[in-house]
């Protein structure tokens, strides 16, 4: 509450006249008018969660605005007044109880749009209409149908729509040229995953020190003793906060990643923990050696859809044919096992940050694939998550190994039925041209 009260009154009092980002601590019950005064300046503005139920009607003097967050408030519907912001390209409004966008709700530059977690049933056709649209969030709300003018947005890399209510995905998904990365678990149209869990009771299990969280849950390592033998496993443990994530369910994820099985480049999982004390869902999963680490930080706001690596990582040919090879054999031993993992992403790849031994992580956007024809077209899309990874990876080679870059355009390619599947892509990359 302090911090808010300073920032208010530093507000107020004109001392933060010029600048170019307002991040206010949130429990807001009106907007301060005095952030209009910044309107020459401000390209970011994060409200933070509070009981805002709209925005100034002439919130459009915010001619320089980009970011705007207000997630955690209470608006009916997507504040009219932001279609009037030229500048705005993102926006974040999760868990707000949203049940209605305006298409005058949705600015000429819209780029990132994020209403995860929302009541949402109907989306304006104007939704597709934006063509800078490159990721669209829509996880979590009542969604029954999706505009068709989105099938012309040619520029929508990723795509989450999953835990709503489709009883089918309209076919112009598997059409759109950019698409990457598509989340649809948890609706009706998903098809049912069989998975036998092996169940790890709570009480053979010792955790340890915090490894890592994502917004699903946190990772721990821990021990574990099978049948309360006295010698120890050294594993890894994830339990699951139990939210709504932008990628959908976590009891999605945790299927999916049980249903994935073993297999050399992924993490895996030990089995599915029970009796926890609190409640709390979790898996079991092996711990990684020690140094193992991603090989990319995961989308910046400027990059919206893009993984952001580190300037001086600089791959040998052999590194990055070895990494490629690692996250193609993953995805085509999931997508023969039925399942898309949604979420193929250098950020989701984890190496040794030596050989370029490698394991693909993290199943929140994962899910099950049709059969047939729908399901290989599904398959296609993440081909294009492939070829961008094989792109990135290239860029980062001193050499290149040759003949991968011709791998990754035919993983680009507009159309995507044109692109190899990921099986295809393994087969060719195991063959004797591109041997190390």
């Amino acid at each position: 509450m302090q911090a808010k009260a300073d920032t208010l009154a530093a507000l107020r009092r004109g001392d933060l006249a010029g600048a170019r980002e307002l991040r206010l601590p949130g429990g807001l019950a009106e907007f301060p008018r005095e952030i209009l005064g910044l309107a020459d300046t401000l390209e970011l503005l994060d409200l933070g969660p509070g009981s805002l139920t709209d925005l100034p009607a002439d919130l459009g003097r915010l001619s320089r605005l980009r970011v705007l967050f207000c997630s955690g408030n209470r608006f009916a519907r997507l504040p009219p007044a932001l279609g009037d912001c030229a500048a705005l390209s993102q926006i974040g409004c999760r868990g707000s109880g949203v049940a209605e966008v305006p298409a005058e709700s949705l600015p000429p530059r819209l780029r990132w749009l994020t209403l995860t977690d929302n009541r949402i049933a109907d989306l304006p056709r104007a939704i597709g209409e934006r063509p800078l649209l490159q990721k669209l969030m829509l996880s979590g709300n009542r969604l029954a149908a999706l505009p068709d003018s989105l099938a012309g947005a040619p520029d929508l890399e990723l795509l989450r729509i999953a835990a709503n209510r489709l009883d089918a995905l309209p076919g112009w998904i598997s059409a759109l040229p950019s698409l990457a990365w598509l989340a649809c678990a948890g609706n009706p149209c998903e098809p049912a995953t069989a998975v036998a869990a092996t169940g790890v009771p709570w009480d053979e299990l010792e955790a340890g020190a915090l490894l890592g969280e994502g917004a699903s849950g946190r990772i721990h390592s821990a021990l574990w003793r099978p049948g309360g033998q006295a010698e120890a496993r050294p594993v890894a443990l994830k339990l699951f906060k139990g939210a709504m994530t932008s990628d959908g369910l976590p009891e999605r994820e945790m299927a999916a990643c049980l249903a994935a099985g073993t297999h050399p480049h992924l993490t895996g999982a030990l089995g599915r923990v029970t009796g926890h004390p609190e409640g709390a869902e979790g898996l079991l999963m092996p711990l990684l050696p020690t140094g193992w680490r991603a090989l990319a930080g995961p989308p910046s706001l400027a990059s919206c859809s893009r993984d952001v690596y580190a300037p001086d990582l600089a791959l040998a040919p052999a590194v990055g044919l070895r990494l490629v090879r690692a996250a193609a054999s993953a995805a085509a031993h999931l997508h023969a096992g039925g399942l898309l993992h949604g979420d193929l992403y250098a950020h989701n790849l984890l190496w040794d940050g030596v050989s370029g031994e490698a394991v693909l992580s993290d199943f929140g956007a994962a899910s099950a694939l049709p059969a047939g024809a729908a399901g290989a077209a599904l398959q296609r899309i993440e081909t294009r998550a492939l070829g961008i990874l094989i792109a990135e990876i290239l860029d980062r080679c001193r050499p290149e190994p040759p003949g991968l870059r011709a791998l990754a355009q035919a993983c680009l390619q507009a159309d995507p039925s044109a692109r190899p599947l990921a099986a295809d892509l393994r087969d060719a990359l195991d063959g004797p041209s591109l041997r190390s």
